[in-house]
């Protein structure tokens, strides 16, 4: 009886994923939130490519009110970055987000072409951050809870989690979870996801977006640090995009990969140089990979 049960669990897609949800209310219950903030904390720590003053400079100009996000009004006559340096973006990590940036169909409905170069660089951007003490922190935290066996599983779920496609419209394999928060998409005719400051800076100096505004700055005095920005990005409005300015590549994949994991579709805690940052994360739950697995929808800071 134990082997046709086996047997039955095993080719039974409802209980492949109840297993699955079994599995992952055991992660949620062995990873508490204090364990989360420390590990935060460690992760910040331990970002040694985060952007420096001398190689960062921002110019956020005018602070609006909440009520005020959807006006549609350039504020700032400015460009938000004034300076990004060339060293900083030479960096492993970072060559390896750029050469990604540009792989896609930014309007849903759109399906995307994925070729072989392209899944290249999605390996080599995993395979950099996991070169990196950001990356190794995460995956031996994660491996400590029993959640992942070898780091070759960590990468593959990754790349399946972040890169693995979906359809956010009329059926079509047309976005993913990197695509939507690192590169941006335009759906409904406005800006959604973008909550990657590298990318922001790229589109402006391009001349292709204009910053308008922002509504909420961090308390950091360093980088990283949180925006809430308002701007227009090639003739689509973004009413609140939220990003953290100035960290590595690494980080922004292990904060958003952790709050994934750990507390997936709710808003999760993290602390940064002794400061707390909520975290919300998506689930997309009209498709799945691998045992019931959700691919990530979204992953942005929350801010007021």
């Amino acid at each position: 009886y134990s082997l046709i049960l086996l047997v039955f669990l095993s080719t039974s897609t409802f209980c492949t994923n109840s297993f699955f949800i079994l599995f992952l209310s055991q992660v949620l219950d062995s990873v508490s939130d204090a364990e989360i903030k420390s590990l935060s904390e460690t992760l910040y720590k331990l970002d040694h490519n985060r952007a420096t003053a001398s190689e960062l400079v921002i110019d956020p100009q005018t602070l609006i009110s909440s009520s005020e996000t959807g006006s549609n009004d350039d504020l700032s006559s400015q460009p938000l970055f004034k300076q990004v340096s060339s060293t900083l973006l030479s960096k492993p990590t970072y060559k390896a987000l750029l050469d990604l940036l540009d792989n896609y169909r930014r309007v849903t409905g759109e399906a995307e072409d994925v070729p072989s170069q392209e899944v290249q660089e999605q390996d080599t951007f995993l395979q950099q951050t996991m070169n990196t003490d950001v990356g190794r922190e995460l995956y031996n935290f994660l491996h400590s809870k029993g959640v992942y066996s070898s780091q070759s599983e960590f990468i593959q779920d990754l790349k399946m989690m972040w890169f693995g496609l979906y359809s956010r419209s009329s059926g079509k394999l047309d976005s993913s979870g990197f695509e939507h928060i690192f590169a941006g998409e335009i759906k409904g005719g406005k800006v959604s996801g973008f909550h990657n400051w590298l990318q922001f800076y790229l589109n402006e100096k391009q001349g292709l977006l204009n910053y308008y505004s922002h509504s909420f700055n961090g308390p950091w005095t360093t980088y990283p640090d949180v925006l809430g920005m308002q701007f227009e990005w090639d003739g689509y409005f973004k009413e609140v995009g939220s990003a953290i300015i100035g960290s590595s590549p690494e980080f922004d994949l292990a904060i958003y990969s952790l709050c994934y994991i750990t507390r997936p579709g709710k808003k999760c805690y993290v602390s940064l140089g002794g400061q707390t940052l909520g975290i919300q994360t998506y689930t997309w739950d009209n498709s799945s990979y691998g045992d019931g697995k959700k691919y990530i929808a979204s992953a942005y800071p929350a801010t007021p």
